[in-house]
């Protein structure tokens, strides 16, 4: 039982950091940049709120609930990159006292969904006949959310040394790290499958 918790933990943990699979860490990135270090009670929300919609889905699709054609989900999880951006490029440097937050989670919710559904047919093969799907799910979606702190707490840490050291003003942070996002994201997005 502790090998099967490692394996889907450890699953779990590179799915987020290896940068075979960079979408995540891309998506990571444009949702975190926007906060600060003292803002991460907030960001720890989102994140989580990700995770969810990551496992909901991946339990749907595992279980033969939803089941969406591969190539519309390597089309809609760069989709789902590109609107963080574009939203950070529009209120960079805004204050965020006016939004409301419950959009904002839900869409972070919904976005993790579609995420998960890009990963559910791949995870189903690798769950053996003496494993519990469900308990290799929730295994796996630990390992998510460790993974994702991982990632998060190195985009903070970078930054603080960006606005500290080089002085680049919130405003600029954001504006710069996202363009440079979707210059990674339109190729993928325009020579996906579904357009072939």
């Amino acid at each position: 039982m502790l090998d099967s918790f490692l394996k889907f933990l450890e699953l779990g943990l590179y799915h987020i950091v290896s940068f075979k699979g960079y979408d995540h860490i891309l998506f990571l990135v444009v949702l975190t940049i926007p906060f600060l270090f003292k803002d991460w009670k907030r960001l720890l929300l989102l994140i989580s709120s990700f995770t969810l919609g990551h496992t909901l889905s991946l339990l749907l699709g595992v279980y033969d609930i939803i089941n969406l054609k591969g190539n519309v989900t390597e089309w809609l999880i760069p989709f789902t990159i590109i609107i963080m951006a574009v939203y950070n490029v529009f209120t960079a440097g805004k204050s965020s006292k006016h939004s409301n937050p419950i959009i904002i989670f839900s869409i972070v919710l919904f976005f993790g969904f579609i995420h998960g559904l890009g990963f559910a047919n791949a995870f189903e093969s690798m769950v053996t006949a003496n494993e519990s799907t469900l308990l290799s799910v929730l295994e796996f979606a630990l390992g998510i959310e460790l993974g994702q702190f991982v990632i998060v707490f190195c985009i903070l840490f970078f930054g603080f040394l960006g606005q500290t050291i080089f002085r680049f003003s919130v405003r600029d942070w954001v504006m710069v790290l996202s363009a440079v996002v979707i210059g990674f994201i339109l190729p993928l997005i325009f020579n996906s499958p579904l357009f072939s």
